[in-house]
Order: structure tokens, then C-alpha cells, then sequence
């Protein structure tokens, strides 16, 4: 005799979720990750600084993009929640008055975190590419890396890795330059607390 399938998680289970846990499904199965610690938090936020002025609203850059925190994505039959996502306004004009989007990102950062390291680089990426997110943008605020990766003919190609203090350039982003050590200067950079 067989063992019964496992359960497939549905919506009802991220919302019945804790609050203080990050709930996402992938394939079925049901993620909770804590909410993340100081240097991811850092990080995240830094970044969508820098590219909301001239990316969100074009002061200081071309404009032409809606640039959201932890947006709650519903693609397929998955539920996740990036860090940071870019749609370009010629294909999402409004952000939607709704609890999550339908729509794929043209552009996704996610901030690694030593719990969240695999289910954002491996199991989260494959979803990225079958949906048609252009762009995906990896920081390690931990390792002070940013990985930058663009999808051509369905595969991630990686399109540069940074690191340190550097001033880049990245796409879809290249019109402006980033400083990197922006976005870890004010971080402790031991681990402290629940976070992730």
C-alpha cells in the first residue's frame, strides 16, 4: 500500500499564516521564512531608494517603471513574495488595487539571507524563468555581492557579478550608476536575532 500524496498548500494556508513569517508556495508545498534581519532589510531598502527616484518616478533617470517592496505574486499555481520587483509601466501602467498581482515582473531583486539562501536561488529562480521575469538581481548583503542575470531563450544568463564598494552599471537599470556600498555601510554585519 501506498502512502497518500501529500497535501498540495492552497492560498487559505498563507493566509492563516503567522504574521511575523514571510509565507510563500512553491510547487505545492508551503514556505514560511521569518522576516529578515538588519543587513537584509538594508539592503532592500537602499536599493529600492536608489531606483525609485529616477526608475518609479523619473527624477534623475528615464522613468518608465513601477518599482515595488514585497510584492505577493501569484504566478501559476505558485505564491511568492520577491524582495524588490520592476514591472515597465508599458505593461503594468497602475499598480493594481488588489492583495496580490498576477502579472510577472520584468525585473526581480532578491536579498539573500543565510535561511532563505536556496529557496530564493534555486527553487524561485526556475519559477522566475518559466514566467518570463527578464531581469534578476541577487544581493548578498552578508558576502557584499550583487549577482545580475538575464533570461535569453528561457535560460539565466549571467550578465555581472559586483562586489565591495564598486559604482556600476546594471541592467535594466544602466542609465543611473549604484553605489554597492550603499547598500551595506550601516550594517552590522554579525548576524543578531530572529530574522533571516
Amino acid at each position: 500500500m501506498t502512502a497518500p500524496a501529500p497535501r498540495r498548500a492552497t492560498y487559505a494556508d498563507v493566509l492563516n499564516a503567522p504574521s511575523h513569517m514571510v509565507a510563500e508556495i512553491l510547487d505545492g508545498q508551503l514556505h514560511l521564512s521569518p522576516r529578515p534581519a538588519g543587513p537584509h532589510c538594508l539592503a532592500a531598502s537602499v536599493l529600492g531608494g536608489e531606483l525609485a527616484s529616477p526608475f518609479h518616478r523619473g527624477r534623475g533617470g528615464p522613468g518608465g517603471w513601477l518599482i515595488i517592496y514585497e510584492p505577493e505574486l501569484h504566478l501559476g499555481g505558485d505564491v511568492l513574495v520577491p524582495d524588490i520587483a520592476g514591472w515597465r509601466r508599458t505593461r503594468l501602467p497602475k499598480y493594481p488595487n488588489a492583495a496580490f498581482v498576477s502579472l510577472a515582473p520584468d525585473w526581480i531583486c532578491e536579498v539573500l539571507s543565510p535561511k532563505t539562501h536556496r529557496l530564493d536561488r534555486v527553487e524561485k529562480r526556475s519559477v522566475y524563468a518559466r514566467e518570463g521575469v527578464q531581469h534578476l538581481w541577487l544581493v548578498d548583503p552578508l558576502e557584499r555581492t550583487l549577482e545580475t542575470y538575464e533570461l535569453i531563450a528561457g535560460r539565466w544568463t549571467d550578465s555581472g557579478s559586483y562586489s565591495g564598494d564598486s559604482k556600476i552599471r546594471a541592467v535594466p537599470f544602466d542609465a543611473i550608476e549604484l553605489e554597492l556600498g550603499a547598500l551595506w555601510e550601516d550594517a552590522e554585519q554579525e548576524s543578531e536575532g530572529q530574522g533571516t
